[in-house]
């Protein structure tokens, strides 16, 4: 059994200074038939450690129903992680941000009415501890201290940036504490001094997170934190990517040197990330610093690790910094052999059913949220009778969230988008109007957490209310009976399972089901091109595509491609 500790200078391991080398790997975002693989590529790179957030959301996307199975099995991960010969650092939150669909916070959560989050707030701190001690039955038993291999666990994320309340943080630890955990506990936040300042207590140890100008913030770190290692706890190496932007790299050469150059100044580190994975599913966070920017469905980060679990030349780079300061493996991994290039004619698929009742046939005044409704999925649609003798007007709403396309009388007449800032739309004569709505991705970070979806305050009708509306609960497993999509399917063989790339150029903007994995999220206006589909979900012989297009005929074909095109990079 061995100790882990925070010493005058060092980490010390077994009373021995310890330089950990840590990368970040979110078992959410990956496989679990794939957690093995990228677990033993990081050691290859020369890692030590591997750190990963913990996404609530995941386990407990419904209030009481927590899971820690199947893609969940964070207790899984982390032994995987310990039979590689490696040490863990692990991060629940609550919040995390990271890009992830509401930071991590679950919706029943943060649609609690008058909570106040990420503060001494009763309610959230009642739910959040039920959420740590679940969280913390699975971690405790594999400190390092008791024969496992956790050695750090973080309180809060970059708390410093949010708020200052340290009877928040303090309860935190009260609760970290009092589920038997008893590692050293750390905290982050950019290294600037008002954020340092605010987002940490005497007995944490406090972190940075940066990707830069290392000498300089590691300076400013040491006058937070005067005693014991350095730690850049997110050592950002790439970025992410935004629907309607451009892919985002960072020079491997460059970012190899900022490494060596922590690395040779003792600090220990954590690369954010090692390996990046996938936002399947609805999972993808969003952006708003004035303008709304939902994540792509790629989480490829530019890292070490590509999406597909290959090396990249920042792979190398940082491999060979790291063998000037800790052991590193002989063996080298192998890029993968391009992915199989077929093609997978389409058919529509047969209707199914549930999509076309409102909920409970109610009828409401004004149009509910997804809160209201309880609905976890990406797609609603209101319908209201227009005004008898209406002859065209102006529909608006105080805002869309995320994405409208408006039918009048079955007939598609325009698009009200919450990126464009659009609130109104000019539609002509007619009995019904139906608005489908598509939630594109929650905030992931400061007010903005937990902010309702869907049409959003009263609608108006040339400035008079429009009253009387029903919601109706889209599934995508039930889309083929919803008249505004369009939903194809096909078959394809395969002799292994096997690692694809779906290239989505000739569709506009939608979702992917292969097999009973959904992918994630689709759009024409990038900059991604292609939808990864791991190995794990496909099977030797017969396997399903289905496609669920919003916005335009489909093409009749599918079309695997041999690598990934993830879209023009940022100049």
């Amino acid at each position: 059994m061995s100790t882990f500790a925070i010493g005058e200078d060092d980490f010390l391991l077994d009373d021995r200074p310890h330089q950990v080398i840590a990368g970040a790997l979110h078992y959410f975002r990956i496989h679990p038939g794939h957690w093995a693989d990228r677990i033993r590529k990081a050691r290859l790179m020369g890692l030590n450690t591997i750190e990963t957030y913990v996404a609530w959301n995941a386990h407990e996307p419904v209030r009481g129903q927590w899971d820690a199975s199947g893609a969940n099995d964070l207790g899984r991960f982390l032994d995987l992680v310990a039979a590689e010969g490696m040490h863990a650092i692990v991060r629940p939150g609550p919040y995390i941000c990271a890009e992830w669909h509401n930071g991590g916070l679950p919706v029943w959560l943060t649609s609690m009415p008058g909570i106040g989050l990420r503060r001494s707030d009763a309610a959230y701190l009642a739910a959040l501890e039920t959420y740590l001690r679940r969280v913390y039955d699975i971690v405790a038993p594999r400190q390092i201290d008791r024969g496992g291999n956790v050695v750090l666990v973080q309180i809060e994320n970059e708390y410093g940036a949010y708020g200052s309340d340290k009877d928040y943080l303090a309860e935190l630890v009260r609760i970290t504490r009092g589920a038997g955990i008893t590692v050293p506990l750390t905290t982050v936040d950019q290294p600037m001094d008002d954020m340092l300042a605010a987002g940490t207590l005497p007995e944490l140890h406090t972190t940075g997170s940066f990707g830069s100008r290392a000498t300089e913030r590691l300076a400013t770190l040491r006058a937070h934190q005067p005693h014991g290692p350095l730690m850049c706890s997110e050592f950002w190496d790439g970025w992410f990517d935004w629907w309607g932007g451009v892919h985002h790299t960072t020079d491997a050469a460059e970012a190899a040197a900022e490494l060596d150059t922590l690395l040779a100044a003792g600090a220990s580190v954590n690369i954010y990330m090692f390996h990046g994975g996938t936002n399947f599913g609805l999972t993808n966070g969003a952006n708003d610093k004035g303008r709304y920017l939902p994540i792509v469905t790629s989480y490829d980060y530019d890292a070490p690790l590509d999406e597909a679990g290959n090396p990249t030349a920042k792979f190398h780079a940082f491999r060979e910094v790291i063998a000037r300061y800790a052991p590193v493996p002989a063996e080298v991994p192998e890029p993968a052999a391009p992915a199989p290039e077929f093609d997978v004619p389409l058919r529509p698929a047969a209707g199914g059913a549930g999509a076309g009742d409102p909920v409970t046939g109610a009828v409401r005044e004004h149009p509910p949220t997804f809160e209201d409704l309880g609905h976890l999925g990406a797609l609603l649609r209101y319908e209201a009778t227009l005004p008898t003798g209406f002859a065209g007007g102006i529909l608006s709403f105080d805002e869309v969230r995320d994405q409208a396309w408006v039918s009048v009388d079955g007939v598609r007449v325009g698009t009200i988008s919450r990126t464009r800032h659009e609130r109104a739309l000019r539609i002509p004569a007619g009995r019904v109007v139906s608005v489908l709505v598509e939630e594109q991705g929650r905030v992931n970070y400061d007010v903005r957490l937990g902010e309702p979806k869907g049409l959003i305050g009263p609608a108006m009708l040339d400035g008079t209310p429009l009253t009387g509306w029903t919601a109706t609960p889209i599934g995508l497993e039930d889309a083929a009976s919803a008249p505004e999509l369009t939903v194809l399917e096909g078959t394809f063989t395969l002799a292994e399972p096997t690692d694809l790339f779906l290239d989505t150029a000739e569709w506009g903007k939608g979702f992917v089901i292969v097999g009973d994995l959904l992918l994630g999220r689709y759009w024409a206006n990038g900059p991604q091109r292609t939808l990864f589909v791991p190995a794990p979900a496909t099977r030797t012989g017969a396997n399903r595509v289905r496609v669920i297009e919003l916005e335009q005929a489909l093409a009749s074909t599918a079309r695997f491609v041999p690598a990934p095109l993830l879209g023009p990079v940022a100049e």
